[in-house]
């Protein structure tokens, strides 16, 4: 019976009996198509192994120039397993996500058609129960792991799969964003504490179609005690709110920089602005770029039919970044907190609906300012 390739630039189906001699010692068996794929994956797929001391729990970064107090705490497990009734987006299995390469080179912004548009609201429902799921989920002594593996199940339980999985790459089903981190976190081993802060990012693609949306929560009363902290992700929130409330048809993307900005500034926090809002539909990411700071030369005006997603990024300091060496982590480049949230969007014929909004029941939202 054929075994998928465990190189995670791979996933192909092979009779290969070459094994990863490490994983074999544990009782775990990751087969690679050739030696090739064993050589060229190394460094990924390492990680999944305990560190040589025999420790569970080990930085496998540790000369990296930390700018916060997190660390990444690996082994991380293997990829999951996707169902084969599951219909896969285009990179699943290679990682290499290459409609949207194509449609970058057109710089074109979709119009949905009604049909479509029904499909993108049931898909973004689901996306909006998944991200519930793990809202729920969210207090002092999970790791974040544990959120990816919630994630994942309440993926294949209604038959969608999470698109962050394999995309360029990313090991995990969902971003997990602690504290200083950014953006792209991959969850791992760090179990959350009593006074942090976790953003989750759900995208998930069904129907043919992707929806995105976050949100940041806070962990434990002690975070919901600290005035920065209260301060930092309550304008955050707002700024979304704000942007979305100007939404509508014939609005130049560009201006929403401008919103979003000028009430972060009111507050005494930065804009990150190495990452943006972005179209999503029948791609993962597709025009409209949307910058969330202000005087940016974003293209393109909005008009009835576009799908997007806004998710400002605001920082305690800096809005300078840094990524660590996994090549997905971004954080604050002096450590201070970072908190986002991100809604799709459709715009109507006088306006906006919000695809992903939240529910009377969903969980987290918004605190009283200290």
């Amino acid at each position: 019976m054929p075994s998928v390739c465990a190189a995670p630039n791979c996933g192909k189906e092979t009779e290969s009996n070459l094994k990863c001699p490490i994983c074999l010692k544990k009782g775990v068996s990751n087969v690679f198509c050739d030696q090739s794929c064993f050589r060229t994956s190394w460094n990924t797929h390492k990680s999944i192994h305990t560190a040589e001391d025999g420790s569970d729990d080990y930085n496998p970064f540790p000369t990296f120039s930390y700018t916060g107090d997190l660390r990444p705490h690996y082994p991380l497990t293997p990829r999951r397993p996707i169902p084969k009734h599951i219909k896969l987006p285009d990179y699943a299995k290679t990682g290499k996500p290459i409609s949207e390469i194509k449609n970058d080179r057109i710089g074109r912004i979709p119009v949905h058609t009604p049909k479509e548009i029904e499909k993108i609201r049931k898909v973004a429902k689901l996306s909006r129960e998944i991200l519930d799921a793990a809202g729920k989920l969210v207090k002092p002594g999970i790791t974040t792991e544990d959120i990816d593996a919630l994630i994942h199940k309440e993926c294949l339980k209604r038959n969608c799969y999470p698109s962050p999985l394999n995309y360029y790459n990313f090991p995990k089903s969902v971003c997990t964003s602690v504290n200083e981190v950014i953006c792209h976190g991959i969850p791992d081993k760090y179990v959350l504490q009593d006074g942090d802060i976790v953003n989750v990012d759900v995208s998930i693609y069904y129907l043919g179609f992707h929806s995105d949306l976050n949100e940041t929560y806070y962990v434990g009363d002690k975070a919901k005690a600290n005035p920065d902290v209260v301060r930092l992700v309550e304008t955050t929130r707002e700024a979304l709110d704000l942007a979305i409330a100007a939404v509508k048809p014939g609005l130049a993307f560009r201006d929403l920089g401008n919103i979003i900005e000028e009430h972060a500034t009111k507050n005494g926090l930065s804009v990150v602005k190495t990452y943006c809002g972005h179209g999503t539909g029948e791609l993962f990411h597709c025009q409209p770029n949307v910058p969330h700071y202000a005087k940016n030369k974003a293209i393109g005006i909005a008009k009835p039919g576009m799908v997007f997603t806004i998710e400002p990024m605001l920082n305690l300091g800096s809005y300078r970044d840094i990524q660590w060496p996994d090549n997905w982590t971004a954080t604050t480049l002096d450590g201070k907190f970072s908190a986002q949230f991100e809604h799709m969007m459709l715009v109507t014929e006088d306006g906006v609906e919000v695809l992903t909004a939240r529910f009377d029941d969903s969980p987290g939202g918004a605190v009283p300012r200290i």
